[in-house]
């Protein structure tokens, strides 16, 4: 049922009315909510634009829809299978912040394993991972390069180590670059996770890092996990691929992080 227009809501009514309508359903198309809240498409999708610069809600063809709660992460095997040509293009630019003489930090996933091969021609560089695959790919492309893991409890299913002892590791060393990844994020809630054994790791890479760069693909914004790693804020650089909305965008932008639009 519509709501009454009688009395015709002033914006910030109108959108707290299409909140509420997305938290209940999840999602809703354009004329759905033309619908339910009488109003003009023009309207919807500029209060959706808003909505999404607030990070509040999500844009998606046709319509928009809430953050989603992530129960658990893909296993490394199924990230490999999916997104290759997001993956290598937000590698490549990743890469260009690297540079000789570096001590830099690659968190576990196969978006940052897919740096390797633009690392390969360093010659004076120290590269630590909690990855198991970034080791096995850097010793047999990479053998000059200083190689560091930090060890820890093993995460069989995606291939990496985490909680307190890969984080003690870190402690120890002073990095130039810290590149995270993430399963999740968004505005409000910042890059989060379902695992509470990776918050300690990523938490100690930015710790220990003079420059945090979060590389992580456009599918995953607009997700959340249920334990909190840093606000969007805490990093210099983000770097995601080009299908990010422009709302979004200019959300992160706000936020006064310097962000790298990627094309696959």
């Amino acid at each position: 049922m519509a709501e009454d227009r009688s009395l015709p809501l002033i914006p910030d009514q109108r959108r707290e009315q299409l909140l509420k309508h997305l938290r209940r359903d999840g999602v809703l198309s354009v004329q759905q909510i033309t619908q339910l809240l009488g109003v003009s498409h023009m309207t919807v999708r500029r209060d959706i634009a808003e909505l999404e610069r607030q990070g509040q809600v999500f844009s998606v063809p046709g319509g928009a829809r809430i953050a989603s709660h992530l129960q658990s992460e893909p296993s490394h095997q199924a990230k490999t299978l999916i997104e290759q040509p997001e993956k290598q293009a937000m590698a490549a630019q990743a890469a260009h912040l690297v540079e000789d003489g570096m001590t830099v930090y690659l968190d576990a996933g196969t978006t940052l394993s897919a740096m390797v091969p633009f690392l390969v021609d360093h010659t004076a560089l120290t590269v630590v991972t909690n990855d198991f695959t970034t080791v096995d790919q850097l010793m047999a492309a990479a053998p000059h390069l200083d190689l560091i893991h930090v060890g820890g409890k093993v995460e069989s299913a995606n291939r990496s180590s985490v909680g307190r002892l890969a984080a003690t590791v870190l402690r120890q060393l002073a990095l130039d670059l810290a590149f995270i990844s993430t399963s999740s994020w968004d505005l409000l809630r910042g890059v989060t996770t379902p695992s509470d054994l990776k918050v300690e790791v990523k938490q100690t890479a930015m710790e220990c890092t003079g420059t945090s760069v979060l590389v992580a693909g456009s599918s995953k914004f607009g997700t959340f996990g249920k334990y909190r790693v840093a606000a969007l804020s805490a990093f210099d650089t983000i770097i995601t691929d080009s299908a990010l909305a422009d709302a979004a965008a200019e959300g992160v932008r706000a936020s006064g992080t310097q962000l790298h639009l990627v094309n696959p």
